[in-house]
């Protein structure tokens, strides 16, 4: 049952046709995991605790630079040179004392990967690490767990849902699993603002279990023309 402060808090999305409080109790027990605290997931973590996912793990190895102010938007001038999963854990925890944060201040690999990820729910991979998508993938599939997919380069972005009640993989989509990412692209500050929101609505809708979810679907958007393309796999 929710609290009369809670009802307060979360009263624009009680309000929601076909959501109400049954929805919104199931995202105040959902257990998320978030993998990158940079350009994608500081929207999809701004939005996600705002909404009330009670439980949420943050995992990010690296710390607060100067070029990641463009588009990092949790972060400031101050706070270079910190880690990203910790500063994002209390400045979301004085955003909403109901959720709970676990942060993990090292890369996802091969050694801890099936352990952290077996604790949650579902996952986010809002990180560019190829490595860390793919095993993501692997494990999120394994332990039949949805995997809310986000990349963005330049002007365009991409997000859908994998391993999804069975629906296919990151890696069936992308089989190519010795891409290392490559050289790094430039990118538009705005647009892991806009791909952030769009995984946030995919964990939101896949906890609560309102609306349809991005499953065998890829939506790609470009930032210039103002175009989305929804390609079926």
């Amino acid at each position: 049952m929710l609290t009369d402060q809670q009802k307060e808090r979360y009263n624009r999305q009680i309000l929601l046709p076909n959501f109400g409080e049954a929805a919104q109790e199931k995202l105040l027990k959902a257990k998320v995991l978030v993998v990158g605290a940079g350009g994608l997931g500081c929207p999809v973590l701004q939005y996600i605790v705002g909404a009330g996912i009670g439980n949420v793990g943050i995992i990010d190895a690296d710390v607060v630079s100067l070029s990641n102010l463009q588009r990092q938007i949790l972060y400031t001038e101050a706070e270079i040179g910190q880690y990203k999963a910790e500063l994002a854990a209390k400045k979301m925890a004085a955003l909403n004392s109901d959720v709970s944060f676990e942060v993990y201040t090292e890369f996802l690999s091969e050694e801890n990967a099936k352990a952290i990820i077996a604790k949650y729910d579902m996952v986010v991979g809002a990180t560019d690490n190829f490595k860390s998508r793919y095993l993501i993938d692997k494990y999120t599939k394994e332990l039949g767990l949805p995997f809310v997919h986000g990349s963005i380069g330049e002007y365009e972005g991409q997000y859908t849902v994998f391993n999804y009640k069975g629906s296919m993989a990151y890696a069936d989509l992308f089989p190519n699993s010795n891409a290392d990412g490559g050289k790094v692209l430039g990118v538009m500050g705005a647009l892991p603002g806009v791909i952030g929101s769009y995984m946030g609505w995919e964990v939101i809708k896949i906890a609560s279990e309102v609306g349809e979810v991005a499953a065998n679907k890829l939506f790609i958007y470009n930032g210039l023309n103002n175009k989305i393309h929804q390609l079926k796999y």
